[in-house]
Protein backbone atom coordinates (compact mmCIF):
# COMPACT_ATOMS: atom_id res chain seq x y z
CA UNK A 1 0.00 0.00 0.00
CA UNK A 2 1.21 3.14 -1.04
CA UNK A 3 2.07 5.85 1.85
CA UNK A 4 0.15 9.49 0.79
CA UNK A 5 2.31 11.95 3.19
CA UNK A 6 4.69 12.32 0.97
CA UNK A 7 2.06 14.20 -1.17
CA UNK A 8 0.21 15.98 1.73
CA UNK A 9 3.22 17.94 2.95
CA UNK A 10 6.76 19.36 2.29
CA UNK A 11 9.20 16.70 2.95
CA UNK A 12 11.22 16.91 6.29
CA UNK A 13 14.57 15.38 7.24
CA UNK A 14 14.07 12.54 9.19
CA UNK A 15 11.00 11.02 6.98
CA UNK A 16 13.07 9.56 4.07
CA UNK A 17 13.62 12.55 2.42
CA UNK A 18 16.21 14.82 1.01
CA UNK A 19 18.48 15.88 3.83
CA UNK A 20 18.74 20.06 3.00
CA UNK A 21 20.55 21.77 4.93
CA UNK A 22 19.52 25.36 6.29
CA UNK A 23 22.84 25.49 7.49
CA UNK A 24 26.32 25.60 5.53
CA UNK A 25 28.35 26.14 8.63
CA UNK A 26 28.83 29.21 10.87
CA UNK A 27 31.01 32.15 12.48
CA UNK A 28 32.03 29.37 14.64
CA UNK A 29 33.66 26.80 12.52
CA UNK A 30 37.26 27.54 13.06
CA UNK A 31 36.66 27.42 16.78
CA UNK A 32 34.82 23.68 16.66
CA UNK A 33 37.00 22.19 14.71
CA UNK A 34 39.49 22.50 17.51
CA UNK A 35 37.76 21.73 20.42
CA UNK A 36 37.61 17.91 21.65
CA UNK A 37 35.43 15.36 21.96
CA UNK A 38 34.43 14.03 25.44
CA UNK A 39 33.71 10.50 25.75
CA UNK A 40 32.71 10.22 22.10
CA UNK A 41 30.56 13.27 22.01
CA UNK A 42 31.76 16.21 20.28
CA UNK A 43 31.82 19.32 22.20
CA UNK A 44 29.01 22.21 22.10
CA UNK A 45 31.27 24.93 21.45
CA UNK A 46 28.10 27.81 21.14
CA UNK A 47 24.70 27.66 22.14
CA UNK A 48 24.85 25.50 24.94
CA UNK A 49 21.77 26.40 26.46
CA UNK A 50 17.90 24.90 25.82
CA UNK A 51 16.39 26.68 22.90
CA UNK A 52 19.72 28.10 21.62
CA UNK A 53 20.64 27.13 18.38
CA UNK A 54 23.85 25.15 19.03
CA UNK A 55 27.68 24.95 17.43
CA UNK A 56 29.22 21.39 17.61
CA UNK A 57 32.56 20.64 16.99
CA UNK A 58 34.20 18.03 14.93
CA UNK A 59 34.16 14.77 16.38
CA UNK A 60 38.02 13.37 17.81
CA UNK A 61 39.02 9.74 17.37
CA UNK A 62 36.90 6.86 16.02
CA UNK A 63 33.65 7.51 16.33
CA UNK A 64 31.50 5.13 18.85
CA UNK A 65 30.28 2.09 17.58
CA UNK A 66 26.78 1.95 19.67
CA UNK A 67 24.13 4.59 20.36
CA UNK A 68 25.36 7.00 22.46
CA UNK A 69 22.94 9.66 24.40
CA UNK A 70 23.95 12.15 26.62
CA UNK A 71 21.43 14.51 28.51
CA UNK A 72 23.39 18.32 28.31
CA UNK A 73 20.14 19.91 30.26
CA UNK A 74 17.80 17.85 32.16
CA UNK A 75 14.24 19.05 31.89
CA UNK A 76 11.07 18.23 34.35
CA UNK A 77 8.70 17.55 32.14
CA UNK A 78 7.09 13.85 31.79
CA UNK A 79 9.04 10.43 30.29
CA UNK A 80 8.68 10.26 26.78
CA UNK A 81 7.30 6.51 26.02
CA UNK A 82 6.39 5.05 22.85
CA UNK A 83 3.03 6.37 21.30
CA UNK A 84 3.82 9.84 22.67
CA UNK A 85 4.09 12.37 20.10
CA UNK A 86 6.53 14.73 20.59
CA UNK A 87 7.84 18.43 19.30
CA UNK A 88 11.45 19.03 19.31
CA UNK A 89 14.16 21.30 17.41
CA UNK A 90 17.26 19.67 16.46
CA UNK A 91 20.32 19.73 14.69
CA UNK A 92 22.30 17.64 12.95
CA UNK A 93 25.87 17.05 11.94
CA UNK A 94 28.30 13.97 10.34
CA UNK A 95 30.51 12.93 13.33
CA UNK A 96 33.56 13.41 11.35
CA UNK A 97 32.23 17.21 9.92
CA UNK A 98 32.04 20.70 11.61
CA UNK A 99 29.11 21.66 9.01
CA UNK A 100 25.57 20.81 10.09
CA UNK A 101 23.76 19.18 7.51
CA UNK A 102 20.29 20.13 8.68
CA UNK A 103 18.65 21.73 11.60
CA UNK A 104 14.82 23.10 12.70
CA UNK A 105 16.21 26.40 14.76
CA UNK A 106 17.14 28.14 11.30
CA UNK A 107 13.81 26.89 9.76
CA UNK A 108 11.84 27.93 12.95
CA UNK A 109 9.52 25.21 12.77
CA UNK A 110 9.82 22.67 14.86
CA UNK A 111 9.77 18.93 14.12
CA UNK A 112 7.28 16.42 15.35
CA UNK A 113 7.22 13.07 15.77
CA UNK A 114 5.62 9.93 17.19
CA UNK A 115 7.67 8.07 19.19
CA UNK A 116 8.46 4.42 18.26
CA UNK A 117 6.66 4.61 15.28
CA UNK A 118 9.41 4.53 12.71
CA UNK A 119 8.78 8.08 11.49
CA UNK A 120 12.60 8.92 12.29
CA UNK A 121 15.46 6.98 12.05
CA UNK A 122 15.75 4.02 14.99
CA UNK A 123 18.77 6.39 16.50
CA UNK A 124 16.09 8.82 17.19
CA UNK A 125 13.32 6.28 18.56
CA UNK A 126 16.25 4.76 20.86
CA UNK A 127 17.67 7.48 22.08
CA UNK A 128 14.68 10.01 22.88
CA UNK A 129 13.32 7.24 24.81
CA UNK A 130 12.73 8.17 28.27
CA UNK A 131 14.16 11.14 28.93
CA UNK A 132 11.90 14.08 30.04
CA UNK A 133 10.15 16.89 28.61
CA UNK A 134 12.66 20.19 28.42
CA UNK A 135 15.29 18.20 28.28
CA UNK A 136 18.16 18.84 25.77
CA UNK A 137 19.77 15.55 24.51
CA UNK A 138 22.77 14.68 22.51
CA UNK A 139 22.80 11.84 20.40
CA UNK A 140 25.86 9.90 18.66
CA UNK A 141 24.03 7.80 16.41
CA UNK A 142 26.04 4.71 14.43
CA UNK A 143 25.24 4.15 10.87
CA UNK A 144 22.83 0.90 11.38
CA UNK A 145 20.90 3.29 13.20
CA UNK A 146 20.99 6.29 10.98
CA UNK A 147 21.15 5.81 7.03
CA UNK A 148 23.58 2.65 6.80
CA UNK A 149 24.92 2.19 4.02
CA UNK A 150 22.74 3.97 1.50
CA UNK A 151 23.56 7.45 2.96
CA UNK A 152 20.80 9.99 2.67
CA UNK A 153 21.68 13.09 0.51
CA UNK A 154 24.33 15.60 1.86
CA UNK A 155 24.82 12.27 4.69
CA UNK A 156 27.75 10.06 3.17
CA UNK A 157 27.28 6.57 3.30
CA UNK A 158 27.98 4.75 6.68
CA UNK A 159 28.09 8.08 8.55
CA UNK A 160 27.95 8.25 11.85
CA UNK A 161 25.52 11.13 12.80
CA UNK A 162 25.50 13.91 15.93
CA UNK A 163 21.94 15.47 17.11
CA UNK A 164 21.45 17.99 19.82
CA UNK A 165 17.45 17.81 20.27
CA UNK A 166 15.52 19.86 22.50
CA UNK A 167 12.21 18.31 23.56
CA UNK A 168 9.58 20.78 23.52
CA UNK A 169 6.69 19.10 24.62
CA UNK A 170 5.10 15.91 24.10
CA UNK A 171 1.76 14.36 24.51
CA UNK A 172 0.00 10.77 24.21
CA UNK A 173 -1.99 10.31 21.65
CA UNK A 174 -5.75 8.40 21.93
CA UNK A 175 -6.88 5.37 20.27
CA UNK A 176 -9.70 6.66 18.50
CA UNK A 177 -12.02 10.00 17.97
CA UNK A 178 -14.58 10.23 20.47
CA UNK A 179 -17.83 12.24 20.61
CA UNK A 180 -21.33 12.64 19.56
CA UNK A 181 -22.61 10.04 16.41
CA UNK A 182 -23.53 12.76 14.04
CA UNK A 183 -26.73 11.59 11.74
CA UNK A 184 -25.28 10.47 7.91
CA UNK A 185 -28.51 10.98 6.36
CA UNK A 186 -27.39 12.01 2.29
CA UNK A 187 -27.64 8.92 0.26
CA UNK A 188 -25.46 10.32 -1.98
CA UNK A 189 -22.24 10.67 0.13
CA UNK A 190 -20.43 7.91 1.85
CA UNK A 191 -21.34 6.53 5.06
CA UNK A 192 -18.30 6.13 7.78
CA UNK A 193 -18.48 3.90 11.07
CA UNK A 194 -18.79 5.15 14.16
CA UNK A 195 -16.73 3.07 16.42
CA UNK A 196 -14.21 4.13 18.70
CA UNK A 197 -12.21 1.00 19.67
CA UNK A 198 -9.57 1.97 17.25
CA UNK A 199 -9.07 -0.02 14.76
CA UNK A 200 -10.12 1.78 10.81
CA UNK A 201 -13.82 2.98 10.48
CA UNK A 202 -15.91 1.46 7.55
CA UNK A 203 -16.09 3.33 4.43
CA UNK A 204 -18.60 3.07 2.41
CA UNK A 205 -18.65 4.68 -1.12
CA UNK A 206 -22.35 5.28 -2.65
CA UNK A 207 -22.32 3.41 -6.28
CA UNK A 208 -23.95 4.55 -9.55
CA UNK A 209 -23.37 8.27 -7.81
CA UNK A 210 -21.47 11.13 -9.07
CA UNK A 211 -19.14 12.62 -6.46
CA UNK A 212 -19.55 16.43 -5.64
CA UNK A 213 -17.86 18.61 -7.37
CA UNK A 214 -16.98 21.11 -4.37
CA UNK A 215 -15.47 19.88 -1.28
CA UNK A 216 -17.00 18.13 1.81
CA UNK A 217 -16.13 18.23 5.43
CA UNK A 218 -18.51 16.89 7.81
CA UNK A 219 -18.78 15.27 11.40
CA UNK A 220 -19.18 12.05 12.02
CA UNK A 221 -18.50 11.85 15.40
CA UNK A 222 -18.54 15.70 16.88
CA UNK A 223 -16.04 16.35 20.01
CA UNK A 224 -15.95 18.67 22.36
CA UNK A 225 -12.34 19.64 21.73
CA UNK A 226 -10.39 22.38 20.49
CA UNK A 227 -11.10 23.92 16.90
CA UNK A 228 -8.13 23.45 14.66
CA UNK A 229 -6.77 26.05 13.22
CA UNK A 230 -3.93 26.26 9.99
CA UNK A 231 -0.82 27.16 12.50
CA UNK A 232 -1.56 24.12 14.15
CA UNK A 233 0.14 20.24 13.97
CA UNK A 234 -2.09 17.74 13.95
CA UNK A 235 -1.95 13.84 14.47
CA UNK A 236 -4.20 11.76 12.76
CA UNK A 237 -5.30 8.44 11.66
CA UNK A 238 -7.33 7.58 8.72
CA UNK A 239 -8.54 5.67 5.79
CA UNK A 240 -8.72 7.02 2.20
CA UNK A 241 -10.70 5.81 -1.13
CA UNK A 242 -10.57 6.67 -4.28
CA UNK A 243 -14.75 7.33 -4.98
CA UNK A 244 -15.31 6.04 -8.48
CA UNK A 245 -13.51 2.58 -7.60
CA UNK A 246 -14.16 2.23 -3.68
CA UNK A 247 -10.39 1.37 -3.33
CA UNK A 248 -8.53 1.99 -0.59
CA UNK A 249 -5.31 3.40 -1.44
CA UNK A 250 -4.07 4.74 2.42
CA UNK A 251 -4.76 3.19 6.03
CA UNK A 252 -2.63 4.41 8.88
CA UNK A 253 -4.92 2.32 10.99
CA UNK A 254 -2.78 -0.84 9.38
CA UNK A 255 0.13 0.26 10.44
CA UNK A 256 -0.44 1.24 13.92
CA UNK A 257 1.22 4.42 13.48
CA UNK A 258 -0.56 7.40 13.17
CA UNK A 259 0.51 10.62 10.60
CA UNK A 260 1.51 14.11 12.22
CA UNK A 261 1.73 17.01 10.20
CA UNK A 262 1.81 20.70 10.48
CA UNK A 263 -1.52 21.58 8.23
CA UNK A 264 0.56 24.72 6.87
CA UNK A 265 2.86 22.50 4.93
CA UNK A 266 -0.14 19.90 3.33
CA UNK A 267 -0.24 20.63 -0.20
CA UNK A 268 -3.55 18.78 -0.47
CA UNK A 269 -5.65 21.97 -0.55
CA UNK A 270 -9.58 20.06 0.07
CA UNK A 271 -7.44 17.97 3.12
CA UNK A 272 -5.87 21.10 4.53
CA UNK A 273 -9.27 23.18 4.22
CA UNK A 274 -11.39 20.30 5.26
CA UNK A 275 -9.97 19.26 8.77
CA UNK A 276 -9.48 23.38 9.43
CA UNK A 277 -11.78 24.28 12.03
CA UNK A 278 -13.32 20.63 13.01
CA UNK A 279 -12.59 20.32 16.44
CA UNK A 280 -9.91 17.99 18.44
CA UNK A 281 -11.14 14.34 19.25
CA UNK A 282 -13.67 14.07 16.29
CA UNK A 283 -13.68 11.94 13.31
CA UNK A 284 -14.60 13.89 9.90
CA UNK A 285 -15.83 12.48 6.58
CA UNK A 286 -14.16 14.51 3.73
CA UNK A 287 -14.84 14.35 0.25
CA UNK A 288 -11.93 16.09 -1.85
CA UNK A 289 -12.49 16.82 -5.75
CA UNK A 290 -10.04 16.73 -8.29
CA UNK A 291 -8.84 20.15 -8.27
CA UNK A 292 -8.66 20.72 -4.33
CA UNK A 293 -6.95 17.10 -4.28
CA UNK A 294 -4.20 15.74 -6.62
CA UNK A 295 -4.89 17.21 -10.13
CA UNK A 296 -5.64 15.72 -13.77
CA UNK A 297 -2.36 13.79 -13.20
CA UNK A 298 -2.24 10.03 -12.36
CA UNK A 299 -0.30 9.40 -8.45
CA UNK A 300 0.56 6.17 -8.49
CA UNK A 301 -1.90 4.05 -8.10
CA UNK A 302 -4.62 7.07 -8.02
CA UNK A 303 -6.09 7.54 -11.70
CA UNK A 304 -6.27 11.22 -13.00
CA UNK A 305 -9.01 13.24 -12.15
CA UNK A 306 -10.05 11.40 -9.21
CA UNK A 307 -12.52 12.24 -6.14
CA UNK A 308 -10.69 11.07 -3.02
CA UNK A 309 -12.70 9.77 0.27
CA UNK A 310 -11.07 10.54 3.92
CA UNK A 311 -12.55 9.40 7.03
CA UNK A 312 -9.87 10.98 9.43
CA UNK A 313 -9.68 10.58 13.28
CA UNK A 314 -8.40 14.20 14.41
CA UNK A 315 -6.38 12.91 17.50
CA UNK A 316 -4.46 15.85 18.75
CA UNK A 317 -2.87 18.44 17.77
CA UNK A 318 0.88 19.97 18.86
Amino acid sequence: MRRLAGLLVVPLLLLSAACGSDDKGSDSASTAASAPSKGGFPAITAGAKFGEKPTLAKGTGKPPKELKTKVLSEGDGAKLKNGDVAQVNYLGQAFDSDKPFDNSFDRKQPFDLTLGAGMVIQGWDKGLLGQKVGSRVQLVIPPELGYGAQGQGDIKPNATLVFVVDILKAQQIPASAKGTAVAQDNTDLPKVGTNTDGKAPTVTVPSKVDPPKKLVSTYVLESKGDVVKESDSVVVNYVAKVWKSGKEFDNTYTTGKTATFPLAQVTLKGLKDGLIGKKIGSRVLLVVPPDQGLGDKEQQSIPANSTLVFAVDILAKM
